[in-house]
This record gives C-alpha cells, sequence and structure tokens, in this order.
C-alpha cells in the first residue's frame, strides 16, 4: 500500500465496528483522521488512543441524519485540518423485521440515517473532495460509501433496510459518473455478516432469528472490513475500485 501521509479523512460513525476500525487503520497509513459519531465517550477514546500511537486525530460528536450537523461536520474537519481527502460514509443502522406491522419509526430511522445522512455527508464534501483532487500530489480524492450486501440482493424481513441500502448503492454509482473524470473516486462496500453490535439494536425476537440464521458461522471482524477500505483508497490515482461485495465464507 501507498501511504496517506498529508491526507485528511472522515469517518462517520466511528464510535464503533467498522467505522472506529476504519478510523485505526487509516490514521495507521498517515491520515490525519476526524472521527465523526454520536457518542462523544466512545470517539474521544479512540482518539486519544491514535494520537497515543502517534497518529493525528479529532472526534466530533455529531448526528449526521441532520443536514445541518452533517455540513458542520464536514466544514470543521476542513476548518481544523485545511482539507479533505477521503470521505467514509459508514454510519447507518439496521432494523429488521417483517413489513407487515413494522413500526414506522424504524423505517424512519434507517432512512434519515443510512440514506439522507450519507447523502448530505456526500454533499456537503464533494466541493472539497473535488479540490483536493485537483491539487493533491496523490491526484487523487475518495468517497466510500459503507453499503451492505442488503444493498444487492433482497431477503425477506429486511425490506426497508434493503431499500435504504438499494439507494446507496445506486447513489454512489451515479455520483461516480459524475465526478470520475475529476479524479474523484467513489467506492461502494457491501458486506455480509460482520461481527458488530449492529444486531444488537434490533427487538428481542429479531435478535433471536438473525442468531438462529447465523449463530453458526463465523463471521467477519470489522477490521476485515477496515482492510478493504485502505486498501481501496490507497490504490494508484489511475485505479478506481467501484464496488466490492464482501461475504464470510461460509455465508450462503
Amino acid at each position: 500500500m501507498t501511504g496517506l501521509e498529508g491526507t485528511v479523512a472522515l469517518v462517520t460513525g466511528a464510535s464503533s465496528g467498522i467505522g472506529a476500525a476504519t478510523g485505526t487503520a487509516l490514521a495507521g497509513l498517515g491520515a490525519a483522521v476526524v472521527l465523526a459519531a454520536r457518542r462523544t465517550d466512545r470517539v474521544e477514546e479512540l482518539a486519544g488512543k491514535i494520537r497515543a500511537s502517534g497518529g493525528t486525530a479529532l472526534a466530533l460528536t455529531t448526528d449526521i441524519s441532520s443536514e445541518d450537523a452533517a455540513r458542520a461536520c464536514v466544514e470543521r474537519t476542513v476548518a481544523e485540518f485545511g482539507r479533505l481527502d477521503t470521505l467514509v460514509n459508514n454510519a447507518g443502522t439496521m432494523l429488521l423485521g417483517p413489513a407487515v406491522g413494522a413500526p414506522l419509526d424504524e423505517w424512519q430511522r434507517m432512512v434519515e440515517l443510512n440514506l439522507l445522512g450519507l447523502m448530505y455527508c456526500t454533499h456537503a464534501a464533494l466541493p472539497f473532495l473535488l479540490s483536493a483532487a485537483a491539487d493533491s500530489p496523490r491526484q487523487v480524492a475518495d468517497l466510500v460509501n459503507v453499503s451492505s450486501i442488503a444493498g444487492r440482493f433482497p431477503r425477506s424481513g429486511s425490506a426497508a433496510y434493503n431499500a435504504t441500502k438499494f439507494g446507496v448503492t445506486g447513489f454512489s454509482e451515479a455520483v461516480r459518473q459524475e465526478v470520475t473524470r475529476r479524479h474523484v473516486r467513489v467506492s461502494v462496500l457491501e458486506p455480509g455478516a460482520v461481527e458488530t453490535e449492529l444486531v444488537s439494536h434490533n427487538r428481542p425476537e429479531i435478535q433471536e432469528r438473525h442468531q438462529q440464521r447465523f449463530g453458526d458461522i463465523t463471521k467477519m471482524e470489522a477490521a476485515d472490513i477496515a482492510d478493504t477500505i485502505a486498501f481501496v483508497v490507497t490504490r494508484p490515482w489511475y485505479m478506481s475500485v467501484n464496488e466490492i461485495v464482501l461475504r464470510p465464507t461460509e455465508q450462503e
């Protein structure tokens, strides 16, 4: 891998799981990282660990489902470090269950965070990513959207989650076509089962069903996805990894 020295990366949903692992990985490659999430204690702790290891990190408390908060997060990143080279849109939630009789507030939360929040951050970041691509010795900037295998393959019991993640995949490809000639790469990752706290946000009966489906396989770790993101953003400027589906070997 080539290094990321002199670059600035903003990672949303950085308080745990894939986001925390990605912030750590990018900092290890030399990027100054901004760790954005709602849980202040978690991102401050992670930023402290990165700084203690010799890296540069800033913790930001934010809820990117608010357009104003998402824009302020991007603007604070640029105000603090002068540029933005990499945006990793990782913040999201997975609330599963049958469509019939589903709590509508769960659908609304997923649309607001998984899709609109990602779009708000992207809208705010694109001018800075385009500027970074134009003036960087690397000749490129990166927008990485963490979707899900649910953004490629619909499944009974996850209709609203599928809708948000299909939206992420479609949005990513359309934006890619707009900015790729200006050296902003857009990549979408679609992981299968990962060992994170995502499932714990669901109602107990949904958690039980998930355990029945995945309890006997070895899931991927957050670090596996972070390593993949690090690979994506360290390719030579002329190579763009547009879409990756990742599954545990044992996931059917």
